[in-house]
């Protein structure tokens, strides 16, 4: 990767007519200089590269001609190499394919492995996190006598311990200026999708939440490393209508609605080139054609830095397990009922059906 200058050495390196055009798109020196440092001083790292957002990131960056750095959990095998693709069913086949893009390295880790991590980001200029728990609820979890929280791949270790870990080496690489997390709408534990997700998923909703206030922490990512988190739609491949795309800033509340994974992984790019979006919680969601954006870049422009105070890590936390110990058995049995119901209608109309046919 090329050598990483420090903002001083780079302002001197500038030519004023390159100072006049970077201050016009960073907005003042100081962003230029970010602007510049974020996206040609060092690499990016991307960690969660091979699910759909992820790779959608790491193929945008690569066409920018961006050197980027993934955090990859397998060794490539051969047989994956053999059949690698964008497409590609298995993580490592993805992979493979991720590895044979230009201006792509891969670097051996995982996200609960500090020291992994701080070898990722030695050198890079930001980060953007976009790795979520895959655990599902396990017999053994209803247990009174075991912790599952303890295991390595649960949401608390995977959305919540391993930000920190990132902050850690953020900070410890003293280059990694900027962190974008992609996290979801966390701050209503009674909604039905909350509980689901949060019963199934291991309270991946829940650790989620508590990852973003790592982030707005300074005593834990202090004042030099920065923060984007972005609480995207119900991400998908089905194209989006044109002019649709919307974006709050301060956490603020959208519909959910459909986004495609390359708009959002567009939307973590182009936000390191914002300067005025660092510090931001973005709700980045889609409208009725016409009444929205067809790129980010409008949308950016006018992002602020949170003023608003976000529900305390365990106050939250704390809602979401209680929303799940009420609310899931409910879902459940609920859910028990209309599969039963739809099972006797069924066996009905098959009865009716047999009663036509000839003794």
């Amino acid at each position: 990767s090329p050598p990483l200058r420090t903002a001083a050495q780079m302002k001197c390196r500038l030519s004023p007519v390159s100072i006049a055009v970077l201050c016009a798109i960073g907005g003042g020196l100081d962003g230029a200089l970010a602007f510049v440092m974020s996206m040609g001083g060092g690499p990016i790292a991307v960690i969660g590269p091979t699910g759909r957002l992820g790779r959608s990131a790491v193929q945008l960056l690569s066409d920018k001609g961006v050197a980027t750095r993934v955090l990859c959990r397998h060794e490539v095998t051969d047989a994956a190499k053999a059949t690698a693709g964008f497409d590609a069913p298995s993580s490592v086949e993805v992979m493979a394919y991720l590895a044979t893009l230009p201006h792509v390295e891969l670097v051996k880790g995982d996200i609960t492995d500090a020291a992994s991590l701080a070898n990722l980001l030695q050198g890079c200029t930001a980060c953007l996190v976009l790795h979520g728990a895959t655990r599902t609820i396990r017999p053994s979890d209803l247990l009174p006598w075991t912790d599952e929280s303890l295991e390595a791949t649960h949401a608390k270790q995977v959305n919540f311990e391993g930000v920190r870990n990132v902050l850690a080496a953020a900070r410890a690489s003293q280059t990694c200026k900027r962190v974008v997390r992609v996290t979801g709408k966390g701050e209503a534990p009674w909604s039905f999708f909350s509980i689901l997700i949060n019963g199934v998923g291991c309270m991946a909703k829940a650790w989620n939440y508590a990852g973003e206030t790592l982030l707005r922490d300074p005593a834990v990512a202090g004042d030099e490393v920065k923060y984007t988190i972005i609480r995207p739609g119900a991400m998908g491949s089905t194209p989006i209508a044109p002019r649709s795309l919307a974006l709050l800033d301060n956490g603020g509340d959208l519909k959910v609605s459909p986004v495609t994974y390359t708009a959002i992984a567009e939307l973590c790019v182009d936000c390191l080139e914002y300067p005025n979006a660092a510090g931001s919680t973005l709700t980045a969601m889609t409208v009725p054609s016409g009444e929205g954006q067809d790129s980010w870049a409008p949308l950016l422009s006018t992002v602020r830095a949170d003023t608003r105070i976000f529900p305390k890590c365990d106050d939250l936390v704390a809602e979401h397990y209680k929303a799940v110990r009420v609310g899931f058995p409910a879902i459940t049995a609920a859910l028990g009922i209309v599969m039963v119901g739809i099972f006797n209608m069924a066996a009905a109309a098959l009865g009716l059906a047999a009663s036509f046919l000839p003794s």
